[in-house]
């Protein structure tokens, strides 16, 4: 008989913000490293983070957690709203679900729960733009900030529009599968050509083989997505931002253009701008090493210090 294998994941935990709860999990392997909490796109459960990735990081001196932005994979799930699409969202003047300032506080509320006084936030996509919140809103939890693939965090309805490719957020929007687990999968595999570089050849052997392993519905859920992008920020300006900030973003990113990179950075004082070539929207494996390696110089600039212990 084999001998049993430790989990690389631990169980499911739970995080709660008012009426919502937020399922995140913690890696297993350097569980005594520095805390870094990793924040998901839209519309994307936690486990689209790469393993390799997190175990990678790990690597470099990480305890690595994720968890399920609200409207996403196992969190609560919000009743639906009069917009359903994350198209029409952009257009409307408020959110109808829930603020930019909800979402913030529930990284916080999942940092909490695992006991973390503070951490070194890594936020992709829609996760970035949130974490650009949590600094703002709870700097004395946030020892660096590491957005990719992100928009400014202060912006909303058709100011985001500046840093979208619209053509492709229409196609992003006009998937429609089974909402099946086999439609789930579809969608993965959609989604991912979607937003893959295309100067690097997809694999869709690949790309289909980690949709099965995870048949996230929330990549087809557009009344989800809808309310998630349009939440609304009511806090400050990121010229704000006083935490050690770097801003990764791929070079040929076909759906959050390099501008909006180049914009936090130059907004964000002491924010370093590194430009990822051929990288889209999305962690592919090529990239693993040079994004921990910078996620890790970030870290290495900045000690927790006193305030940073403290909770807000």
């Amino acid at each position: 008989m084999s001998p049993s294998r430790t989990p690389l994941w631990s169980p499911v935990g739970w995080a709660e913000n008012g009426a919502v709860r937020l399922a995140y999990d913690r890696l297993e392997e350097r569980a005594d490293g520095e805390p870094l909490l990793v924040l998901t796109g839209l519309g994307a459960n936690r486990l689209w983070i790469p393993d390799g990735f997190c175990r990678l990081l790990a690597r470099r001196g990480f305890a690595v957690a994720r968890y399920d932005q609200r409207d996403g994979g196992e969190s609560t799930h919000l009743p639906p709203t009069a917009t359903r699409n994350p198209v029409a969202a952009l257009f409307r003047k408020r959110g109808e679900a829930y603020t930019a300032e909800d979402m913030a506080d529930d990284a916080v509320a999942v940092m909490a729960a695992l006991g973390w006084e503070s951490a070194h936030l890594l936020g992709v996509s829609l996760g970035g733009a949130v974490a650009q919140r949590v600094a703002l809103r709870h700097p004395r939890r946030v020892r660096t900030l590491t957005t990719m693939a992100a928009v400014p965090g202060d912006v909303h309805g058709l100011r985001t529009l500046c840093y979208i490719r619209t053509s492709t957020l229409a196609r992003f929007a006009r998937l429609r599968f089974p909402d099946t687990p086999e439609g789930a999968v579809e969608a993965g595999v959609a989604v991912s050509r979607l937003l893959a570089s295309p100067r690097r050849p997809f694999d869709e052997a690949a790309a289909r083989e980690a949709a099965g392993r995870n048949p996230d519905r929330g990549m087809h859920d557009q009344q989800a997505q809808s309310r998630q992008i349009g939440a609304q920020w009511h806090g400050p300006p990121i010229e704000a931002l006083s935490r050690p900030a770097l801003v990764l973003h791929g070079e040929d990113d076909p759906l959050i253009k390099p501008v909006a990179g180049r914009v936090i950075a130059r907004r964000v004082p002491g924010a370093r701008l590194v430009l990822l070539p051929r990288v889209g929207h999305e962690i592919p494996e090529p990239a693993w090493d040079r994004i921990a390696a910078e996620v890790r110089a970030l870290a290495d600039t900045s000690a927790p210090g006193p305030a940073a212990a403290r909770r807000d």
